[in-house]
């Protein structure tokens, strides 16, 4: 994990808090774990909601280090008017214990992911058909289209079908039924370094590392740092 990274995670634990701590003080049976609210009003429901929103962001980007019951132990705290039970002298020091929990954390998850990534191109590899470029892109030609190659500043039409090493797929034009057109030099490495080489009608199959794709920074929700990518992908046309 970047520091930065580190940040807005702990930056999301603070706002959550802020949060909290400004709402109006809540009766005890209310905040006890064995009264839930009814959720019968759109004021209800939209707190849940936020509530519900809020901790699940938190668990994901504090990776698990985050003890969820602590974190309600200070939320109902807060809500009820309750001094804090952790001095406010030692928040920083306990911010900075937990910052480090959470790198920990991200520099062990990076380091599986790497290994199951490496481990997938090495598999794909040894497939019949696949080559290798020079940069690391893996591609099997599903079908071999004879029509024009594109340049670097042309735009193209194609259909494409991405899933990680694990399977997931995380966009796929082909799911929308809707072709995707950009500039071949706007696109990830992988995809700029391919699409040069296929000829319109093509169909190949793409295993991209991840120094090809998002790297260390990943992308959104779904694609995560250090993933390495699959993609189908079809060139119908340069425009």
């Amino acid at each position: 994990m970047t520091d930065s990274f580190a940040g807005r995670a702990l930056g999301v634990i603070a706002t959550a808090w802020v949060l909290v701590a400004c709402q109006p003080a809540q009766s005890e049976a209310a905040s006890s774990n064995d009264n839930k609210t009814a959720l019968t009003t759109e004021i209800e429901q939209a707190s849940y909601r936020l509530g519900y929103d809020q901790a699940g962001g938190l668990l994901d980007q504090t990776l698990g280090t985050l003890d969820i019951q602590a974190f309600a132990q200070g939320v109902a705290d807060a809500a009820a008017g309750n001094d804090a039970a952790v001095s406010e002298s030692e928040r920083q020091r306990l911010m900075q214990v937990l910052q480090s929990a959470v790198q920990a954390a991200q520099a062990s998850q990076s380091s599986a992911v790497i290994d199951a990534g490496k481990a997938f191109r090495d598999e794909f590899a040894q497939r019949e058909g696949v080559q290798q470029t020079e940069s690391g892109l893996l591609y099997q030609i599903m079908v071999a289209g004879d029509g024009a190659k594109p340049a670097l500043t042309d735009t193209v039409s194609t259909h494409y079908h991405g899933t990680l090493a694990t399977g997931e797929v995380f966009d796929s034009s082909v799911e929308r039924g809707q072709p995707a057109s950009f500039a071949v030099n706007q696109v990830i490495r992988g995809w700029t370094e391919a699409l040069q080489l296929m000829g319109v009608g093509s169909k190949w199959r793409l295993v991209i590392p991840p120094e090809l794709a998002y790297g260390e920074r990943g992308a959104g929700g779904k694609i995560g740092p250090h993933a390495t990518l699959m993609f189908e992908v079809e060139l119908l046309e340069i425009k």
